[in-house]
């Protein structure tokens, strides 16, 4: 059984959660295609939920006042799509990139752009002996970037053309010519979320609040989906990992605690296989108990749920956390990942819960935040991925306008 909760729990959550769309447009081209793109972040005031509970039924405007949100998004030039400082949809697509990292700027006060956290991150990026080919390939380029510096910098072949840092993020790769970039933009999407979950504890930091309890201890951070990046960004995991261990250890310093993070899988083969392993022959009955968990290690994955034979670990190059399974107070089955905070953390052979000083505190609110409305989720996701969702009249008028926006550039 989950360990008794600690007395104090975070008064705050901040949830992030994104969505993403994909029109064809009327531009003069066939088959042009323009993207869409947002993350939202939700702040999720606990106290006062707490006291709505108590005085139910809530008045929904007092309730809508446990939440603040903010989201951040830009529309991405698909196939057939050329803004006029470039000479290809793929161009176009890089530059795009490198200017919504560039623009975006999550803190007023703060006054950061996105691109001062993902290229720290860059800077912790693993070295490969290879380096990385030149995104102008398909051009004739034949060089290999052995690293891609911060900011613009130009390829070192004769034609001087553009690297952008978030070139990097090799996201271009997936770009097709013609056809849906849904998958591109998906890639953009994961990498966005979770830089900007790092993004808002390095602002923490530079407030003076890292490694203060009063301030970022009475805050939790859910990312939706897994603590992991998938595809041809996944090497940010790594960062991630080095940066998220770095900060802790300021908090841990002062506190003798952990920051709270967690990431929720709604969907997805491991939530698939929780369900099956709680479900007996008799009706009603399951095998996990309320409050029960179990700590993922290598070994039950590889055998269990993604056979393998291979000796490196389990998400060793996409993932930042390892996997929990928990059946909640209520008996709602959540697939959550806790990060890596230290080094000790940082194994999937151990399912001892002691390396992880917030595993209490973790177990605790995903018994307060579990949704009544969707099964296996939490109320903050739901709020985030309501204001993250597309909306209905984005529709290809809108996108169309803003692929025009795009090509109008220059």
């Amino acid at each position: 059984m989950a360990p008794v909760a600690p007395p104090n729990l975070p008064d705050f959550v901040v949830t992030i959660d994104g969505s993403l769309a994909e029109v064809s447009v009327e531009n003069g081209f066939p088959g042009a295609r323009v993207g869409y793109c947002t993350v939202a972040s939700v702040l999720l005031d606990l106290g006062l939920m707490a006291e709505l509970d108590e005085q139910r039924p809530a008045d929904p405007r007092e309730f809508r006042k446990t939440e603040q949100s903010a989201t951040i998004d830009a529309a991405f030039p698909g196939s057939n799509v050329v803004t006029r400082t470039n000479t290809s949809a793929r161009d176009s697509f890089r530059e795009t990139l490198y200017e919504v990292f560039h623009d975006e700027i999550p803190d007023e006060q703060d006054r950061q752009p996105l691109l001062s956290t993902y290229e720290a991150l860059l800077a912790l990026k693993p070295t490969t002996r290879d380096g990385q080919q030149c995104p102008y390939q398909p051009d004739g380029c034949d060089r290999h970037l052995a690293q891609i510096r911060p900011g613009i910098t130009s390829c070192e072949c004769p034609k001087r053309r553009p690297i952008y840092s978030t070139d990097a993020l090799r996201v271009y790769e997936r770009f097709r010519d013609l056809g849906s970039n849904m998958e591109a933009i998906g890639e953009v999407m994961q990498a966005w979320e979770r830089v900007l979950l790092v993004h808002l504890l390095r602002c923490f930091e530079r407030k003076g609040w890292i490694d203060r309890e009063d301030k970022v201890g009475r805050l939790a951070f859910i990312v939706d989906g897994p603590l992991a990046v998938f595809g041809h960004p996944a090497w940010i995991s790594t960062a991630i990992t080095k940066e998220l261990k770095r900060l802790n250890s300021l908090y841990r310093a002062k506190t003798g605690k952990d920051l709270l993070i967690l990431g929720v899988e709604k969907t997805g083969e491991f939530v698939t296989h929780f369900e099956h392993v709680d479900q007996t022959q008799l009706a009603g009955e399951e095998h996990f108990p309320k409050r029960s968990y179990q700590l993922l290690t290598d070994r039950y994955i590889k055998e269990r749920i993604k056979f393998t034979e291979s000796e490196k670990r389990y998400g060793a190059d996409t993932y930042f956390g390892r996997k929990l399974f928990y059946k909640t107070a209520s008996g709602a089955r959540i697939v959550a990942t806790i990060p890596f905070l230290t080094d000790e953390q940082d194994t999937l052979d151990s399912d001892d819960i002691a390396l992880y000083p917030q595993f209490a505190a973790a177990c605790a609110l995903l018994d307060k935040l579990v949704s009544s409305r969707y099964p296996n989720s939490l109320s903050p996701l739901v709020s985030a991925n309501a204001q993250a969702a597309i909306p209905l009249n984005l529709g290809a008028r809108v996108l169309e306008q803003l692929a025009r926006a795009l090509m109008g550039r220059g």
